[in-house]
């Protein structure tokens, strides 16, 4: 019995439909980042797995898909090394799987830009701004709005600590959903201000426990971190002094001056953290920047905002679409080290990361897609036999030359079903030359929405062009 087909759960196949609706988002995203000066880049699939571990935590390790060593991956493998004290049959699982990969699927596209500057540090300019488009991995379980494989469009500026960098990527974040007509709300925060949380609660050293369980806060609510931050052997002092800072409300202004209250020295525990003080500053001047360049995009400041990938050192971004049930469609952050790992210390940058799939989605639920996405095909000549087929092929190949899609059908078939063809493809110009047309040199086209129809000289390409424009 002939196997059934299918793909991995986590997947998804487009057709050409679909396809057509992604180019429209990505060709959207692109023209923004390219008015802003970005210039596209692309990197590997997969990375050496040493270069993609241990940057996005213990949790992002986990989701990371490795890759098997090609040939007899196990061959020459000294088991016993492995071995763990649980019995002769157990392994060390994690350490086995380093020595049979050696490579992963990327986990993002921050990481591998990082390590694309240093590697090609002699050959750009700082500072570098880039982007790129492309597919990413994680072994998540999948569920509505996350995917194993999917698309990111990245944007980044790295070699510049000016906040210009940040308010040009909240204008692009804004002029991307202004163009495919989605209303978002851009969430801020500043990485230093999470870690003064931790300074002033007298757990500095708990910053990335306290920064993971509160990045769960819309998914699990405010007990529930709470409680995991109890878990992680904060006080109960220690959380009191953090909860009234995730139920901060007030503008930005009022939320920045408790804040700054708070940081120095105002909270229950007395202490003052210079590091969350600076934080503030940056997101005081942030949003001075975005107040003066006007936006049509809501932004808040969301002192709740974690995201618990541990690179961000400064500013951080989610964007949520305000008309649609869904998680993240856009986040990102500065991070002031990344490529400090590869041998390139204290290279400073920043950028977001748009979420293609969720973002089509979003399009999809809403209805945004534009109507004449249906078809890429503008014109369609019907095929009534070989001579006609003859007579119409050097128009087809002239207005081919002018940019105009077209399709000849390859088959002289019963017109009932070319018209079906191009009603399924939504093809809205029809050409349909016979005898008649043969005989007086022309070219019959018909509107197939509204009906018109005319007739053209044979070589009259330009007012061919001027009916199907």
């Amino acid at each position: 019995m002939a196997q059934k087909p299918s793909i991995p759960k986590g997947t998804r196949d487009f057709g050409q439909q679909e396809m057509a609706e992604r180019n429209y988002i990505f060709d959207t995203i692109r023209s923004v980042f390219r008015t802003y000066g970005y210039s596209q880049i692309e990197t590997p699939a997969m990375e050496n797995l040493s270069t993609l571990l241990g940057k996005y935590g213990d949790e992002g390790d986990k989701l990371l898909f490795r890759i098997l060593n090609s040939g007899d991956a196990f061959s020459g493998i000294d088991y016993d090394q492995f071995r763990t004290e649980d019995g002769d049959k157990s392994y060390n699982s994690k350490a086995l799987s380093l020595k049979v990969c050696e490579k992963g699927l990327r986990y993002d596209l921050t990481v591998p830009f990082a390590r694309f500057v240093v590697q090609h540090q002699n050959e750009i300019s700082f500072p570098f701004k880039r982007f790129q488009i492309q597919p990413v991995w994680r072994a998540d379980r999948p569920q509505k709005g996350r995917y194993r494989e999917f698309y990111q469009c990245d944007v980044d500026v790295i070699g510049s600590r000016s906040q210009i960098n940040e308010l040009e990527l909240v204008q692009i974040v804004d002029r991307v959903f202004t163009l495919l007509d989605v209303n978002v709300l851009i969430k801020i925060n500043n990485r230093k201000v999470l870690t003064g949380f931790a300074e002033i609660s007298g757990f500095p050293d708990k910053v990335v426990d306290i920064t993971v369980a509160i990045d769960k806060l819309d998914k699990i609510g405010l007990d529930a971190v709470k409680a995991e931050m109890l878990e992680k052997g904060l006080t109960d002092q220690a959380v009191a002094v953090i909860e009234p800072i995730l139920t901060l409300s007030g503008s930005t202004s009022e939320k920045i001056a408790t804040m700054r209250s708070l940081m120095n020295g105002g909270s229950a525990s007395g202490i003052v953290s210079e590091t969350g003080l600076k934080g503030l500053d940056e997101l005081e001047e942030l949003f001075g920047f975005i107040d003066a360049a006007g936006l049509r995009s809501s932004v808040e400041i969301d002192l709740s905002l974690a995201r618990g990938l541990n690179y961000y050192t400064g500013a951080i971004f989610e964007v949520k679409a305000l008309d649609w049930q869904i998680g993240s469609i856009c986040g990102g952050g500065r991070y002031d080290n990344l490529t400090g790992i590869f041998g390139l210390p204290d290279m400073s940058g920043v950028g977001v990361s748009f979420g293609a799939d969720r973002i089509y989605d979003v399009l999809k639920g809403l209805d945004k897609f534009p109507k004449d996405l249906r078809s890429s095909t503008k014109i369609l000549f019907a095929n009534m036999g070989r001579e006609e087929l003859l007579y119409v092929l050097p128009v087809a190949k002239a207005l081919r030359e002018k940019g105009v899609s077209v399709e000849v059908y390859p088959e002289a078939a019963k017109l009932k079903k070319q018209f079906d063809y191009s009603d399924k493809k939504a093809i809205p110009f029809l050409s349909i030359n016979g005898g008649d047309e043969l005989a007086a040199g022309k070219i019959n086209i018909k509107n197939l929405a509204s009906g018109e129809q005319q007739s053209f000289d044979k070589n009259d390409v330009d007012a061919m062009l001027a009916f199907l424009a």
